[in-house]
């Protein structure tokens, strides 16, 4: 008889992988979901590096704004203004501030080429490779349950077939034991019996053989494809984290390239601060409003007890002289005040003036102009900018200079296009009409000869001031407030203005204002009054032809007396003896003057 090993005991040898394989499958699940959050992790700092590239370009726009904002406007007041050391380091700072923006735009294009684009590309790759090692994960996974479910089906057959030899067995042996039971069938349960039993061990030699593929399959599962699987996956993460890490390595040495570059923004913004110079903004300041006139003398005392004496007037005497006194009085008529080439025209007005009122018209006074020949058709001024002081119309006349000049070279360049044009056209008839830019070519023309008419005049006023053309050669006396009156001498009916070489100014005679007055002795009183005192020496470098009224003749190397130094017009009054004296201009010679001498200093 055949004996089998009961089906408890092959149970029991294969039960054990049921548990392995789900214990498998929680691993795979465990690692999905870690690994899922390790590329949520690298997704969340892309996403902070993008934010941070957002932040650096919104502030790189926000300081070109500002320095924008802040930049002088072209031919605007604005502009003159940045002409002090102070404004100009302010504009360097304006500059390095843009250059200091320009340089966190940097930081945003790096960031996001080398942080962002790589991170964002890997990405995809990562998710790519995850997708392929669970898939293979799974694959074996459900390979050695189908592995498994067979060899679950191969034992359950066996254990079938062996309970069904062991009940054909018990029938047979009960058969043979009954002596009603005929030999037939006894033959026939024995026959069945062996039939059950050789099924059995045909069962049992399936299932060994399942067992044995299944153990086989099992091994290579748990020992060679999951390990490699979870090694494949174990390298996907750690080279995630070595790329996370690598690019927080990057982020930082985005910021440290440009901080070489940032130091210098700021190293050249405190050399623009170390440049600014006090000292010299206030010089900038003093040669930009001042005016070239002297201050006011003293003012005389006006003494109302004696009736008949006359109040001091422009066109009066003063009394310094009778008190000893030297120095020239606000209101006297001493020689230092008197122009050496004036005619002496006398007009001394009989009325008295309060002492106030000849005040506030001094501090108010300015050149007044009888002449409209000159005078801008808006009414804003006189064209000649004769209504400045002498130092503030240079400046006006060389800037208007200046600015005709950049004119008429722009009028110039249009022309020479035109012509380049006009030759284009003559060759090839085909681009165009040359005759088409005859009439532009002619306004052009036109224009440039205005604006150089207009560039002679404005040079002519500006040598005037200068003192290269001395056309102007008479000099008035500042007083409080009452100009000598003078005969006209002007073209069309039109009294012209008179400006001294000190810069001064005169009121011309105005048949309104003013009334002619014979010349009475007051004449020889001035021809009698003190010479003025020297206040240093003057070596004549060129020789110079005093041809014009009130000036003097010198020659190269001679030496002379100073008695009245540059007011800012260009003149220098000098004198050679008791009788010699006038006006060279100030280029021509070199001037030492006496620093313990009254009158050596200018007054803006």
């Amino acid at each position: 008889m055949v004996s089998l090993p009961h089906p408890s005991v092959l149970h029991g040898a294969v039960s054990a992988p049921c548990l392995c394989c789900r214990k498998g499958k929680d691993q795979f699940d465990n690692l999905e979901k870690h690994t899922q959050w390790g590329i949520d992790v690298l997704e969340k700092y892309i996403k902070f590096v993008k934010e941070r590239t957002e932040i650096e370009l919104s502030y790189a726009k926000q300081l070109r704004n500002l320095s924008k904002k802040y930049q002088p406007k072209k031919n605007s007041k604005e502009e003159e203004e940045y002409r002090y050391t102070s404004t100009r380091a302010f504009l360097a700072t304006l500059n390095e501030m843009n250059d200091y923006a320009g340089q966190h735009e940097v930081i945003s294009e790096n960031m996001t080429s080398l942080i962002t684009g790589e991170l964002t590309r890997y990405v995809q790759e990562l998710k790519q490779e995850r997708k392929s090692h669970f898939h293979d994960g799974r694959k074996a996974q459900q390979h050695i349950e189908t592995c498994w479910k067979q060899l679950e089906a191969s034992k359950r057959r066996f254990e079938r077939d062996c309970k069904e030899a062991d009940r054909a067995q018990q029938y047979f042996e009960k058969m043979d034991a009954d002596i009603n039971v005929t030999k037939a069938d006894v033959e026939k349960a024995r026959q069945q019996a062996q039939l059950r039993h050789q099924m059995a061990e045909d069962s049992k030699a399936e299932y060994s053989s399942t067992l044995q593929k299944f153990n086989s399959e099992q091994h290579e599962h748990y020992y060679t494809h999951i390990p490699n699987i979870f090694q494949k996956i174990q390298e996907m993460e750690e080279r995630r984290i070595v790329r996370i890490g690598e690019s927080m390595k990057t982020f930082a040495e985005v910021d440290r390239q440009v901080i070489p570059i940032i130091g210098k923004c700021l190293d050249e913004i405190t050399k623009a601060a170390e440049s600014v110079d006090h000292k010299n903004d206030s010089q900038m300041v003093i040669e930009a409003f001042k005016s070239g006139f002297e201050p006011p003398g003293d003012v005389d005392f006006e003494d109302f007890t004696q009736p008949m004496k006359r109040t001091v007037s422009e066109s009066s005497l003063s009394n310094s002289r009778g008190d000893g006194k030297s120095e020239p009085k606000f209101g006297s008529k001493s020689k230092g005040k008197l122009w050496p080439f004036i005619k002496k025209n006398k007009s001394p007005k009989q009325q008295k003036e309060p002492l106030s009122h000849r005040f506030n018209e001094f501090m108010t006074s300015k050149p007044k102009i009888h002449c409209f020949r000159s005078l801008k058709r808006g009414g804003a001024g006189p064209e000649d900018f004769s209504n400045l002081p002498p130092e503030q119309r240079r400046k006006k006349l060389q800037q208007k200079v200046d600015e005709l000049n950049r004119d008429i070279q722009k009028e110039m360049d249009s022309r020479d296009a035109l012509t380049k044009m006009k030759d284009v056209y003559i060759k090839n008839p085909q681009m165009g009409d040359a005759a088409s830019v005859d009439h532009r070519l002619a306004e052009l023309g036109q224009n440039i000869e205005k604006l150089r008419l207009e560039v002679q005049k404005f040079e002519g006023w500006l040598a005037e001031v200068e003192g290269r053309l001395p056309a102007r050669t008479e000099q008035p006396r500042r007083q409080s407030g009452v100009y000598e009156a003078q005969n006209p001498s002007g073209v069309n009916s039109c009294a012209q203005d008179r400006e001294s070489p000190d810069g001064s100014y005169t009121e011309e005679q105005s048949q309104e204002t003013e009334m002619k007055v014979p010349a009475t002795d007051f004449d020889d009183e001035f021809d009698d009054e003190e010479p003025l005192p020297t206040i240093g020496t003057c070596k004549a470098l060129y020789t110079f032809e005093g041809q014009n009224e009130g000036t003097i003749s010198v020659a190269e190397g001679e030496m002379l007396y100073v008695i009245e130094e540059d007011k800012g017009d260009g003149w220098t009054r000098i004198r050679r003896n008791e009788d010699e004296e006038g006006y060279v201009p100030t280029s021509y010679v070199e001037v030492y003057l006496d620093k313990n001498a009254k009158g050596a200093m200018t007054y803006i």
